[in-house]
């Protein structure tokens, strides 16, 4: 695989973030182009992956890596409390808090 396809560490977590803003409908659907409405579960479950990822991966990332892991999943959990705020939801999943 060459350099500039090769898959980092970082750009998997961006993938998994920009899938949890899909979710909160901040971007279209990459497949079909079309806004969705929020989906509190979906982000969750991204949120959910992201906190396994880093439990999984402790002790095994540069200080840079967990560090912007740190930051996306306290972003998206801000993002997810404000969103479920917003919504008013009926008590959907909350992600897990490592």
């Amino acid at each position: 695989m060459s350099d500039d396809v090769a898959v980092t560490f970082t750009g998997f977590v961006i993938s998994l973030m920009t899938t949890a803003a899909v979710h909160f409908g901040d971007y279209p659907d990459p497949v079909t182009g079309e806004k969705k409405p929020l989906n509190l579960e979906g982000a969750s479950q991204m949120i959910d992956i992201l906190a396994m990822l880093e439990q999984k991966t402790r002790g095994n990332l540069t200080a840079q890596e967990r560090s912007m892991l740190e930051q996306v999943l306290y972003d998206l959990r801000m993002r997810f409390l404000a969103a479920k705020q917003e919504a008013g939801a009926a008590d959907p999943k909350p992600p897990t808090v490592s």
